[in-house]
């Protein structure tokens, strides 16, 4: 039931565009500082709309940390953030407006509400017409195979379950990039396919996915250019093929033969 590919009226696979226009994003010498310690270093990268981009790196590079920069959760401490619509660089970005993005955490923060409910709230945060809602509802619902689930409280799904409603709740505004961080780490191979299959189902609606994770085959099957994180720093960004064929960083190399980086 995982592999239904469902699109939220007035939207197809064949015609999904992003909206909002606010890729691509470039990260320009950015850095992150926290009680005195550098936790990412001078990051420059661009995001276009293009490409399907999966971060990877050993723990403590600041991959999380490279996500919540993008969702504005934090600021930088210096460098800048340009959007396509502007800049934030850590002192004011309020004339800009929150960018279409939307945040899939490795545990997921549900409402203690029904599935519905939660799938609800979500859809009247992003101002979708009340009349509009109920079809949504049953679009997504369709989409993580929850039907049955409706009515059961959030918080009682399983680890899986959980992980496919917050999935398709991040994308009931259909955002432009969907940031997700490290969402199928608890989970066995079929709850992994299915999330995978909504972030391939996310991509064919026009939205960009930007992924972290550790698992190099799931980076093989998802990911169209690599960006590799190590002691904060970006040490390369390349195509998929070309990472995997032969990384350019001993950092990448090391990570890839299971060797620890320092």
């Amino acid at each position: 039931m995982f592999e239904r590919i469902g699109t939220l009226p007035g939207l197809t696979a064949d015609t999904a565009e992003p909206a909002q226009g606010v890729l691509p994003v470039c990260f320009q010498d950015v850095s992150y500082e926290h009680q005195g310690l550098s936790l990412i270093d001078g990051v420059s990268f661009e995001l276009d709309a293009r490409s399907q981009t999966v971060v990877m790196g050993p723990n403590g590079a600041g991959k999380s940390l490279l996500l919540r920069l993008l969702q504005g959760l934090i600021a930088p401490s210096s460098g800048q953030i340009i959007w396509n619509r502007g800049s934030a660089d850590g002192s004011a970005s309020q004339g800009r407006g929150a960018p279409p993005v939307a945040l899939v955490l490795q545990r997921p923060v549900l409402l203690r509400r029904s599935v519905e409910a939660n799938l609800a709230h979500a859809l009247a945060t992003y101002r979708v017409p009340r009349g509009e809602r109920p079809e949504r509802i049953e679009t997504l619902l369709q989409m993580c195979g929850l039907e049955r689930q409706r009515r059961q409280p959030a918080r009682s799904l399983s680890g899986g379950e959980q992980q496919r409603l917050a999935t398709v709740r991040a994308m009931a505004g259909d955002p432009e990039l969907l940031l997700l961080d490290e969402p199928t780490a608890n989970l066995d191979p079929q709850a992994t396919l299915a999330i995978e299959n909504l972030m391939k189902q996310a991509r064919a609606r026009g939205t960009k996915t930007v992924l972290v994770t550790h698992d190099i085959g799931q980076a093989r099957r998802l990911a169209d250019e690599v960006i590799f994180m190590a002691n904060g720093r970006v040490t390369e960004v390349r195509s998929a093929a070309a990472f995997f064929a032969g990384p350019s960083s001993a950092e990448a190399q090391a990570y890839l033969n299971g060797q620890l980086i320092l």
